[in-house]
């Protein structure tokens, strides 16, 4: 333990400790902007510089350690000075319209601001614009990027894709797309987890809110919107709602009162994924399909688009399903169109999710009968929604707990914990248990594949189904995920089926979820889907009472010839930037060849 005073206040902390932490455990609390802790702890912001007596310069905290008999002060007159001048600076290089950003009221660096009293910058602007394809999912605006480095860091140490790198030097040092790229001929997987660790509005998603505000009032189109299971868990922050209050029902009367005409819960097709992928699963199983390598799962588009850039010959072990939005998208428009009456070019197809990665997702195209087009039209994330609300001026206060509409209402706790890590695999293993005996398991019996504090990133856990033993795993994170993906190719590990999602901690630590800077409530967001879970009354994916009329009435089983057309697709059809780069790259040494 080492002792040291910090603002008068005599403390013991533990040794190795660093002087932020310790201020910390003081409840003295220092500003900061480019900290993340074990991530970004690289003082470049230099906001949470502190006097230490004795000593001339002024020191970064959140990488100094605490020494014996240290007296720190946290907010002299030279510090104030000092981070005043350094906030100061800042802006002169930050385009301050805050009125008009996406981060306006949940900025770190706006919030700093105020607290430092500063009414005006007595620095010339200098802004640097760059241009930008503003029709690609993720937005950087050069203009607000603080240079903190939390990007780099994320997608570097987190994510291990490593898109962003600083270029320049001295004040025109900056963030640009690694190897002189453009950011759509990257290898981005679209996580948006650079936006979701960004302290300020210099990265967001595209907003599509427009699109469907457009197809609200287009009374020749008929508007239906769907909901994944993470959003429930995350929306109601935005609005300083508990989690028992920011019900899923709540969030079905508030689109309605937007103006969508039909509103529905995708936990329906995360109950129907299961069926495809569970059933597709089995009968790769029986049939030895993965004895050498694991079936993944492929409900994570970020996931799909990273396996694509890094492991290109790996795509044949993804299952062939849909995500849940787009088999959604494709019920919506095949058997709810017949349904209602309406024709598929007449239906604007609406989501919620927590994801960015699923604005790029949504380019699939559905082909089937004489219909061409998108299974979803317009994807919007978690913060979208809740600035829907505003937009609508709609109280939180004021909605009611209302039921989705028929003919797919029906949900299961399978299917909510879809928006958890490990909960895909988990609903898989409820009914595969199931397709394999003919028997319901324990509905916990699959817990073991659930994240822990020990093994938060990479679970593995083996499970007997009679005479068969099944080798799973979960995985989230991309980093983790190639970790895991070099231990396969190694031969170090051996798995059957295996469970990816890119973000930490799955859907609910997704890259579209309200943003709360310098907290991670992945873990929270979890329990609460997990509790969902345990109070359902249905808790297998396969006795959802919708998804078996679906089949009967319409897809006849899973795994049948409709089922392939509408809810499986061809992951080959496409091609991420760099597999076209390295196939021109192959084709022009041919040519010198």
């Amino acid at each position: 333990m080492v002792k040291l005073m910090i603002d008068q206040k005599a403390i013991e902390v533990p040794e190795g400790s660093t002087i932020m932490e310790a201020a910390e455990n003081a409840g003295i609390p220092i500003p900061r902007l480019c900290f993340l802790k074990d991530i970004n702890e690289i003082g470049a912001c230099r906001v949470c510089v502190v006097e230490i007596e004795g000593r001339e310069k002024l020191v970064t905290s959140c990488n100094n350690e605490v020494e014996d008999g240290m007296i720190i002060y946290t907010n002299s007159p030279k510090v104030r000075r000092n981070r005043k001048k350094t906030v100061e600076m800042i802006l002169s290089q930050h385009n301050s319209n805050c009125v008009t950003c996406a981060r306006n009221r949940n900025c770190s660096l706006q919030t700093i601001t105020r607290d430092l009293n500063i009414l005006e910058v007595p620095y010339g602007k200098e802004l640097m614009p760059l241009p930008w394809n503003k029709d690609f999912p993720l937005i950087r605006d050069n203009d607000k990027c603080i240079k903190c480095m939390r990007c780099i860091s994320v997608c570097d140490k987190v994510q291990g894709v490593s898109v962003w790198d600083v270029e320049g030097t001295g004040s025109r040092t900056g963030v640009y797309v690694s190897g002189n790229r453009k950011i759509e001929e990257s290898d981005c997987a679209l996580c948006g987890q650079c936006i979701t660790h960004c302290p300020v509005g210099a990265l967001r998603e595209r907003d599509d809110t427009e699109k469907a505000w457009w197809a609200i009032e287009n009374r020749k189109k008929v508007t239906v919107v769907q909901v994944a299971p993470a959003v429930r868990a995350a929306w109601g922050e935005a609005f300083g709602l508990s989690r028992e209050e920011a019900t899923m029902g709540k969030i079905a009367d508030a689109l309605k009162k937007i103006g969508f005409d039909y509103v529905f819960d995708t936990v329906f097709s995360a109950d129907l994924t299961i069926m495809e992928e569970g059933s597709e699963f089995v009968e790769r199983f029986q049939k030895g399909d993965t004895r050498q390598m694991p079936m993944f799962t492929s409900c994570c588009p970020g996931w799909v688009r990273f396996v694509k850039s890094q492991y290109p010959h790996l795509v044949s072990r993804l299952s062939t399903a849909k995500s849940p939005q787009q088999m959604f998208g494709a019920v919506m428009k095949t058997y709810f169109a017949k349904k209602i009456g309406v024709a598929p070019e007449d239906m604007v197809t609406v989501s919620v999710m927590p994801c960015v990665a699923k604005k790029g997702e949504r380019n699939m195209e559905l082909f089937y009968e004489e219909y061409a087009g998108h299974d979803v039209d317009v994807v919007l994330t978690t913060r979208e929604l809740t600035r829907m609300i505003r937009m609508a001026h709609i109280d939180p206060g004021t909605l009611k707990d209302i039921p989705c509409d028929d003919p797919m209402a029906d949900g299961t706790g399978a299917g909510v914990i879809f928006g958890a890590t490990g909960g895909v695999m988990e609903a898989a293993l409820r009914s595969a248990y199931y397709l394999i005996t003919g028997e319901n398991p324990d509905a916990d019996a699959f817990c073991g594949v659930r994240s822990t504090r020990e093994q938060p990133g990479w679970k593995e856990a083996e499970y007997h189904i009679r005479d068969l033993t099944v080798r799973t795993a979960v995985v989230n994170g991309l980093g983790n995920t190639r970790k895991l993906l070099d231990a396969l190719e190694r031969g170090e590990v051996r798995y059957d089926f295996v469970e990816v999602m890119a973000c930490p901690g799955g859907c609910v630590g997704g890259g579209g979820q309200p943003i709360r800077d310098g907290c991670e409530l992945a873990a929270e967001r979890d329990r609460s889907l997990r509790a969902l879970d345990e109070t359902a009354p249905v808790r297998f994916s396969h006795e959802n009472k919708d998804v078996q009329r679906l089949y009967d009435e319409f897809m006849e089983k899973p795994l049948s010839h409709r089922a392939h057309m509408l809810l499986h697709t061809d992951h080959m059809a496409w091609e991420m930037p760099v597999q076209q780069a390295n196939i021109k790259g192959r084709l022009t040494c041919q040519d010198n060849r």
